[in-house]
């Protein structure tokens, strides 16, 4: 006795290819629009074998258009559809029945037996290949797709048994299929013009002249190739990739014979990307251009997409950007991306380059991001495109605008269990050094995503600034490295640990590998020069610090850093135009305010020394920064006001120290200093008292010492002693 399912969880009945009901259930990739426009005049269709030349549409070689497709289920007008035999169900085992009718909705299939045609045995394979596709079983679809391709040397099915290549990481082989000579016109006679009855009987098919059913499926291949004796083989035969060959074809094409990469941008564009993962960046440059070639007047970001997706001209600039990277021409690359997110603010890949790389200054990625073509190319949505990007950019200003920004998102758009937008808080909190907060809402992150790419080098920092999640530290490192030893991150969090532990020898070891592995890994670079420092190799570190502020033209921090270095190696002119050149390009950083300070104050400059710290605790207070942070500079201030004998105000900033930490050794002694000064300032009967006051702040300096050792200070910031 046979088992069945459940009344409730009955599984409805599958269609037959050529539709068995009025509303026929699709499979999985039927919904799915992921393919070319039609690659030359003729190919509208893209299950439309027959090639023609009375068209005059170039949609082919429009750099406005997306790579979309028609539905693979619509069939090729040959033959009016037979009434469908109904299928029995109780035969019909209930796994082989479709029930993937997900993104398919059935109202906009009302009336497809009206126009439906009988399917052929290409039609029905073209569905199996894209169904495969969507699948993920590569290898079928590149099985049949190489027999559609046999039979009807169509370039659309060319294009796909190429994409199906591509996906099964075969690039060569995609290539070649893409830049082999193809026709581009059908012969006078055959391979696609019948002789006798019209119709095209496939080697297996019935050979009788009266052939019913789906022996009359498809136009019969001519069985010579023009010269007396040479027959061609059952079907439509490639075109041969002999020299000789090639021109025997072209003959008989009448001189119509031309590469796949000629004919369409969109294969163009995929041959590109199989050379730029074989590592032919200077072909795949070649193949693309140097420079966008559709730039003109009548196009640009201002012209819409012709069909809703993504322009294949924002992606041929995206790749141009890529490759540029690879051979290391960063500022043409730069503008490649920043072309390409200007042409469609859809292609989010160039936004994440130019970002995520720091190709542009804080105020230049503001400016651009908030004055793209939103409203031109996305009319319904371009308030959400702008604030998704806007909430991505750096934190440094434009607090309140961020705030407000996130606040949308939530409220507006239902994102506030989104990680992209929980991201953007985290940033924020990162950027005023609140680690502790930082932390709690990247653990949210990743309690919601395994890996969150761009979350994590927080998650990692905020751990090793906490020393307490110190080990946590080390036991993520090592769940990252089980789990995803491909993942350049994972082996960043090992060089992290391996820096908690003071071990930098180590550290530099898998920093290099991580930069190796994602050589536009940021966090990679600028800990292998931290690790230089911490040892106190300075010129190293210096160096270090020299390669990133070239790698990441958009970031002040590696030029700030490299300033640290030469204030240390006592190189002051080195130093001051470093930090002078880091002003230009961010100047709402207290930070780089703190380290321009301890330059005047090397110096002995202490008047503008003064200014610029309590310009970065200005500037700490409008981003509401921890104050525990920012002890070192109130030490600072208070050792530049004292150089400047306004005792008063010194006394005041110390005062603020102890107040965050009431044990904070450099204070209590900063503090005795400052009573002692004051009391040798005063007037006799004032004296004693201050005198008195610094013995206290003295003893109390010696009474911790004694008990316990001072807490380090914070690394990049720079404490002036006495």
């Amino acid at each position: 006795m046979e088992a069945t399912p459940p009344t409730g969880f009955a599984i409805p009945r599958a269609p037959s290819p050529s539709g068995s009901r009025n509303h026929p259930r699709h499979s999985v990739n039927s919904s799915f629009s992921f393919g070319p426009q039609p690659l030359v005049n003729s190919l509208a269709d893209a299950n439309t074998s027959a090639v023609t030349s009375n068209r005059a549409s170039f949609s082919y070689l429009d750099p406005s258009r997306s790579i979309l497709q028609t539905s693979p289920l619509r069939t090729s007008p040959r033959m009016p559809r037979r009434t469908p035999k109904k299928m029995g169900g109780s035969s019909r085992h209930p796994l082989a029945n479709d029930t993937t009718d997900v993104f398919q909705d059935d109202a906009d299939d009302e009336g497809d037996d009206e126009d439906a045609h009988e399917w052929g045995i290409v039609d029905r394979m073209r569905l199996w290949r894209h169904d495969a596709l969507m699948q993920h079983l590569y290898d079928s679809a590149a099985f049949w797709g190489d027999k559609i391709v046999s039979w009807t040397n169509d370039p659309n099915d060319a294009f796909w048994l190429a994409q199906t290549y591509f996906l099964k990481h075969e690039y060569s082989r995609a290539e070649r299929l893409l830049t082999r000579p193809f026709p581009t016109t059908p012969p006078p006679k055959g391979p696609l013009v019948s002789k006798t009855n019209g119709t095209f009987q496939p080697p297996f098919a019935p050979a009788a002249a009266n052939a019913k059913g789906k022996g009359r499926e498809m136009p019969p291949p001519s069985t010579t190739l023009g010269g007396e004796g040479e027959t061609l083989a059952p079907g439509v035969q490639r075109l041969p990739m002999g020299p000789g060959e090639t021109i025997d074809v072209a003959i008989q094409y009448e001189e119509g014979v031309s590469r796949l990469v000629d004919m369409s941008v969109a294969c163009r564009y995929l041959a590109a990307q199989c050379q730029m993962r074989q590592g032919k960046w200077n072909d795949a440059l070649e193949m693309l251009g140097e420079s966008n070639p559709f730039r003109s007047d009548g196009e640009g970001p201002h012209v819409p997409n012709m069909d809703g997706g993504i322009k294949i001209e924002a992606s041929m600039c995206n790749l141009r950007g890529l490759l540029m990277l690879k051979l290391n021409r960063g500022d043409q690359a730069k503008h490649c991306f920043m072309e390409a997110l200007a042409l469609d603010v859809k292609c989010y890949e160039a936004f994440e380059q130019l970002v995520s790389g720091e190709m542009m200054t804080p105020d230049e990625e503001w400016e651009f991001v908030a004055h793209l073509a939103y409203r031109e190319q996305t009319p319904a949505d371009a308030d959400f495109v702008r604030l998704i990007y806007q909430s991505r950019l750096r934190k440094y200003k434009h607090g309140e605008e961020h705030a407000l920004i996130r606040k949308r998102l939530v409220d507006e758009y239902g994102l506030g269990d989104n990680p992209d937008v929980l991201f953007s808080f985290a940033d924020a909190l990162y950027t005023q050094l609140r680690w502790a907060d930082c932390f709690a809402v990247t653990s949210r992150i990743l309690s919601l995503v395994n890996v969150h790419k761009n979350t994590m080098p927080l998650h990692i920092a905020c751990m090793y600034h906490l020393t307490h999640l110190n080990p946590k530290l080390f036991l993520l490192a090592h769940e990252l490295v089980e789990r995803e030893p491909e993942n350049a991150i994972s082996w960043y969090a090992v060089g992290i640990w391996y820096m908690c532990v003071r071990k930098y020898q180590e550290a530099r070891t898998y920093f290099s590998k991580t930069s190796l592995m994602d050589p536009r890994f940021a966090p990679a670079w600028v800990a292998f020069a931290h690790a230089f420092s911490f040892e106190g190799e300075h010129e190293h570190a210096v160096t270090a610090y020299s390669t990133c502020a070239r790698l990441y033209t958009g970031s002040h921090l590696p030029l700030m850093f490299v300033g640290m270095e030469h204030i240390i190696l006592s190189n002051r002119n080195q130093a001051s135009e470093a930090l002078t050149a880091a002003q230009h390009m961010c100047d709402a950083d207290p930070l780089l305010f703190n380290e321009r300070g301890v330059m005047a104050f090397t110096n002995e400059d202490y008047e503008t020394a003064a200014k610029l710290f309590a310009g970065a605790l200005d500037l700490a207070r409008v981003v509401q920064s921890s104050q525990t942070t920012w002890i070192p500079t109130y030490l600072n201030l208070g050792t530049a006001l004292r150089r400047l004998g306004r005792l008063a105000e010194a006394k005041a900033a110390y005062q603020r120290v102890l107040e965050i930490d009431y044990r904070n050794v450099t204070a209590l002694c900063f503090m005795g200093v400052t009573y002692h000064l004051l009391g040798l300032a005063s007037k006799p009967e004032l004296a004693g008292h201050h005198i008195e006051a610094a013995i206290v702040k003295y003893h109390e300096v010696r009474s911790l010492f004694l008990t316990t050792l001072a807490p380090p200070c914070f690394a990049p910031l720079l404490v002036i002693s006495c």
